[in-house]
């Protein structure tokens, strides 16, 4: 048999690989239309290959598509377009629409469908070769032709539909890459040959429901791109003259997605609002083709994982917190950390930040049932896979004159590091690094396949591929990688304004660690005064004013950031101001169409004919409007106020695709013309749940916020951050928790303004075995008042007979002395 000629055989490989969702990719396309049919054709960055693919417009409210299998080349390509117009000539032609980078996805309102294309980008970014840009303008294209269109497609509800979709700005915040799959992590990416279609099922892509359609039809994502949604941020830095490429990156969920009033706490399937990972990369600056050193950490913020809710008001600017007793076992909070167990292994690290002192109780009614939370998954797991659960009260801490916040978070931020590690690799090259970077270290070897081990989730598989890394190795000169196993979850109220201070100092540890394991410095440490720290603190505080303008309509309070830069304390507290007015004014007057818009953008809520519209309807949790929905809903007038449940899903979430059907089996183009010729008419980890029969042991019960303090004084539960309640209403010793600032208090009384002088200090508690898992602990002299060290006496005489405690820390409550870390 002869042989195919190697054009053939490229064609052959790039199709292979297009199918795969591979390496050949299309970038570039150009929008042509004739009468009946919309033709898209692609291309490669290179000009390698052409693809063809044709949208029927002859059909009112229907998507019917076809995606030609052949891979032209420009020539072939230039002819079949030459021959679609001269058939239909008579129908005027085959006329050019505009240029475009990628298909967004397709939606239907009312009347017909639409396509969402990019027709300008801009590159904003650069990861290991990948380009990755953001959106400069977009453009919504009917499907159909003017002549099969209905009445419906020009009417007021199909207009308001449009421009309500218009309220989601993809020229704001929204990313992507063509071969960079940037909705995972450079450590999945690195370790995971995941690709095409499960990709776009990820909680980081926001236009998954709009490309299911087609991506169901065509069974590929040549066609379209993965929008995230969060923030991007690259820039060179320098440290002691030798320069590195810093990328922070936010991914924000498309679960339970929306605006602060609208989206709090926790819905039934796990999922949280405000749920955004963050992800610091850092790559060596060296000349293409050599040798390069690359890491990153990833780290998340999210609510608190609780059925809660606070009512957007007008005339409240700290609307009440209301806590519902819908979740007695917790089931969803479990939900949640299994989850992240399963995106990023063990330890999960619970960082709480909310108020433990407060006059009228808000937050803290949060936190002492979010304690009781973590205390009921805690008791169903096993002592190595606990959650570490540590409160601090940022705010507190802020306001008092001695404490330096910054300082203190930045020794809670080295005990995290210090438990899951970060993410290091050293390749050969980085002119084009494909598929699986760890592949490299094998050579060509059997044994170079890494896709079978999941190192986000398993730590033994991490260990077990450094061990075969050093005895496998044909380079010596290449490091070992180092893997993160586990994930730092912080957490205040809204995750905005003091949650991104504490990412800010989890970032400049992890920043050290990463230039230490480059070799750009013998310590690990950067100082919070030297200048990269400052660079830095821009940095992160550019990201948290995008994610709070996103999620609470202002830029965030920096309060701390810009006592840090010494800027006036007049000018600092004039912009707070501001900001407060501004958020304020977001929550009572805009969040209710932002919501709106981001159903509709997410596909939770679809309109339909004979049901009520979006805008008529009174709250956006209504289970039972939508396309595919069983039974009608009232029309009831919006009322002002709504309230976010945390119930589930926002108002229709479901697995059908948009329908759409081909025309006839996919055949090349070429072979069919039109006009005067036949017309082509989506961890096996699993927190085990409460079991019934555990008597009095049984996990607590949330209670209305009236009746959490019922029984209890207010000297005895409000203050004390080791405070969980069982179901009879005592008090009891929360296992894998630590309490920061019942460690670090210096017995000065205080109410919500005056607060105690102090600094951090605490006992990070391992209970395995029940030893202190803290690396070093320095005894410094303090004043310990008498009620918190009869509080925490009456604690340790039960930690120390069921041998929780250390001897340490008896010895700490019982001489006095503050243990620092």
């Amino acid at each position: 048999m002869a042989a195919e000629p190697p054009q053939q055989q490229q064609r052959c490989r790039i199709e292979d690989d297009a199918e795969a969702g591979g390496a050949y990719r299309l970038q570039k396309f150009r929008l042509y239309e004739t009468r009946s049919n919309f033709y898209m054709i692609g291309r490669d960055k290179n000009r390698t290959f052409w693809r063809v693919l044709k949208i029927d417009r002859s059909e009112p409210s229907e998507l019917n598509m076809l995606e030609d299998p052949t891979t032209y080349t420009e020539q072939e390509c230039c002819d079949l377009l030459n021959r679609i117009h001269e058939g239909n000539v008579a129908s005027g032609g085959l006329k050019f629409v505009t240029a475009c980078y990628g298909i967004i996805g397709f939606i239907k309102f009312l009347g017909p469908f639409y396509m969402l294309i990019i027709t300008k980008r801009r590159k904003i970014g650069d990861i290991c070769g990948h380009a990755i840009y953001s959106i400069s303008k977009s453009n919504m294209i009917p499907i159909p032709n003017s002549q099969v269109q209905t009445n419906m497609a020009f009417s007021k509800s199909e207009n308001r539909y449009k421009k309500l979709l218009c309220v989601v700005d993809l020229t704001k915040d929204f990313f992507f890459s063509y071969s960079y799959d940037v909705m995972r992590s450079l450590q999945k990416n690195l370790c995971d040959q995941e690709s095409g279609q499960s990709l776009y099922d990820t909680m980081f892509v926001w236009n998954e429901y709009l490309t299911r359609g087609i991506r169901n039809n065509l069974k590929n994502t040549l066609w379209t791109v993965a929008l995230v949604h969060g923030f991007f941020h690259q820039e060179k830095l320098s440290f002691l003259g030798k320069q590195f490429w810093f990328t922070l990156i936010a991914r924000r969920s498309r679960h339970y997605a929306g605006t602060r009033y609208l989206k709090r706490g926790v819905n039934e399937k796990g999922r949280v609002a405000n749920d955004v990972e963050t992800e610091q990369i850092v790559i060596e600056d060296v000349p293409e083709g050599c040798p390069v050193q690359i890491s990153s950490i990833v780290q998340n913020r999210g609510s608190i994982p609780l059925f809660w809710s606070q009512e957007t008001s007008r005339l409240n600017l700290k609307p009440d917190i209301t806590l519902l007793n819908r979740d007695p076992n917790y089931e969803a909070t479990k939900l949640h950390f299994e989850n992240l167990v399963k995106r990023y292994g063990n330890p999960i690290i619970i960082l709480n930040l909310i108020k433990t002192y407060e006059k009228k109780p808000r937050e803290r009614i949060l936190r002492a049932e979010f304690a009781n939370a973590i205390r009921c998954i805690n008791k169903t797991l096993p002592a190595e896979n606990r959650l570490r659960f540590l409160h601090w009260d940022l705010h507190k801490h802020f306001r008092s004159i001695s404490a330096n916040v910054l300082e203190l978070l930045t020794k809670v931020a080295v005990y995290t590091v210090d438990l899951t590690g970060i993410f290091y690799c050293q390749v050969s090259s980085i002119s084009r690094i494909e598929g699986s970077m760890i592949s490299s270290y094998f050579g060509n070897s059997d044994s170079s396949d890494c896709s079978s081990l999941n190192f986000s989730n398993n730590g033994d598989d991490a260990d077990s591929l450094e061990t075969e890394i050093s005895s496998s190795s044909s380079c010596s000169k290449l490091k070992l990688p180092l893997f993160q196993k586990g994930v730092l979850r912080t957490n205040c109220i809204d995750c905005l304004d003091r949650t991104n201070v504490a990412q800010y100092a989890y970032g400049l540890v992890a920043l050290g660690r990463q230039l230490h394991s480059m070799g750009y410095m013998e310590s690990e440490n950067i100082e919070l005064h030297d200048p990269l720290a400052d660079d830095l603190m821009r940095i992160y505080e550019t990201m948290g004013d995008t994610l709070a303008l996103q999620y609470g309509g202002s830029a965030a309070h920096n309060k701390i950031f810009s006592e840090r830069r010494g800027q006036w304390k007049a000018a600092t507290q004039s912009q707070e101001f501001l900001r407060t007015l501004q958020r304020y004014y977001s929550n009572a007057y805009i969040d209710a169409e932002k919501q709106d818009a981001i159903n509709v953008f997410l596909g939770y809520f679809q309109p339909q004919q004979g049901k009520p519209a979006l805008w008529e309807l009174d709250s956006d949790h209504h289970h039972s409007v939508g396309r595919h929905s069983a039974k009608n809903t009232e029309e009831t007038p919006r009322s002002f106020i709504r309230r976010s449940l945390s119930d589930g899903n926002i108002l229709l979430e479901t697995n059908t695709p948009i329908a759409t059907k081909s025309l006839v089996q996919n055949q090349p183009l070429s072979e069919i013309a039109e006009g005067t010729r036949k017309g082509l008419s989506e961890s096996t980890f699993k927190i085990s749940t409460c079991e019934s029969d555990l008597s009095d042991e049984r996990c607590t019960t949330s209670v209305e916020p009236t009746q959490l303090f019922k029984d209890v004084k207010e000297d005895d539960c409000p203050e004390s951050d080791y405070i969980c309640l069982d179901k009879h209403g005592d008090e009891c010793n929360c296992s894998n928790f630590l309490d920061v600032d019942r460690l670090s208090s210096s017995g000065n009384s205080f109410d919500e303004d005056l607060y105690e002088r102090s600094s951090i200090s605490g006992l990070l508690q391992d209970n395995d075995n029940g030893q202190n898992s803290a690396s070093t602990l320095s005894g410094s002299k303090s004043s310990f008042g008498r009620k918190e060290k009869k509080h925490a006496r009456n604690h340790t005489d039960r930690g120390k007979a069921s041998g929780e405690y250390s001897d340490d820390f008896i010895r700490w409550v019982n001489d006095g002395e503050m243990l620092s870390l």
